[in-house]
């Protein structure tokens, strides 16, 4: 991919070697996968915004390394620009934990939410770093120069390291950042951020390999109207008292993936949602003994900020 072409033969042969990797990639990906609902059927092993505790977050660089940690999905968070770019970032504004102005300086806390991305076209956005400042939270992340990538940019740098490796296609969890109070302030509408979406999705034909999630059910609720065939899943926070039937009746439909806070999982849980055929992908475990004793209950899949630990 890096090879300066002096031949055409020798450029021939290098894109028909690239081409058999992905279609041999893309071939064991859907053998390795029997489908119910088009799903996986193996323990599914997710990077959470890649790799986070490792490497910065929400990065191609992560991202990379995560599929290097044999992860089976990849777990983002996307937002949307002025200039209407689908771009990686968990927050819809720069965080104050993670960031070095184009000056060279650290934005500080006060500062950050006047930092609003939707207020910012992406050429703007790409004079910010977000790899360089220790985390404070994740102490053995290491610090690179890094931007806050397009989607599609990190979709087609994923396509490419699969070309090489010739592993398994993974799968996509991206979440929309979005909610009520903030509609047209640091987000558009769910419908049109969820149409700006589907365009890179349908464009990079990765439709079969995604799964969109969400805290804001008006996001799944438009995809299951709109594109019933784009798997979902229900992000639940700890401090949600509602029970799994007041959950899927606010929801209005049965969601492909049940994903709460973990220390909401039990076996009680674990059986409803399975009754009700979703899987239950807890977030974010961080430790090797809280994976191996969500794995015994019967988990479908973790999330989780050290894929390492997998």
């Amino acid at each position: 991919m890096f090879y300066h072409w002096a031949m055409n033969k020798k450029r021939l042969l290098n894109y028909s070697l690239a081409a058999f990797c992905f279609f041999a990639a893309c071939h064991v990906s859907q053998k390795a996968q029997e489908t119910k609902g088009n799903m996986q059927t193996e323990f599914d092993k997710q990077g959470h915004r890649g790799c986070r505790g490792l490497f910065p977050e929400n990065t191609v660089t992560a991202m990379l390394n995560a599929l290097g940690m044999s992860v089976t999905t990849l777990e983002m968070d996307v937002v949307i620009t002025k200039d209407k770019k689908v771009v990686l970032s968990h927050e819809p504004f720069f965080n104050h934990e993670i960031t070095t102005k184009p000056d060279g300086s650290y934005v500080t806390e006060k500062e950050e939410r006047g930092l609003n991305i939707y207020q910012m076209n992406y050429g703007e956005v790409m004079k910010y770093d977000v790899g360089m400042k220790p985390h404070p939270r994740f102490p053995k992340q290491e610090k690179i120069k890094v931007i806050k990538p397009l989607l599609a940019d990190m979709l087609d740098s994923v396509k490419q390291y699969m070309m090489m490796a010739r592993r398994p296609f993974p799968y996509f969890n991206i979440e929309t950042k979005c909610q009520p109070a903030t509609d047209n302030i640091y987000h558009p509408v769910p419908e049109e951020f969820v149409e700006l979406l589907m365009v890179i999705i349908k464009e990079k034909d990765i439709e079969d390999h995604v799964i969109i999630q969400s805290f804001d059910f008006r996001t799944l609720q438009y995809l299951h109207k709109k594109y019933p065939h784009i798997k979902t899943a229900m992000l639940i926070e700890d401090y949600d008292k509602r029970t799994l039937d007041e959950q899927l009746k606010a929801l209005g439909f049965v969601p492909a993936i049940y994903s709460p806070a973990y220390k909401l999982v039990n076996e009680e849980l674990l059986k409803n949602c399975h009754q009700q055929n979703m899987k239950v992908i807890p977030w974010t475990v961080n430790d090797k003994a809280t994976i191996e004793k969500l794995k015994s209950m019967g988990v479908d899949g973790i999330i989780t900020d050290y894929p390492d630990l997998f």
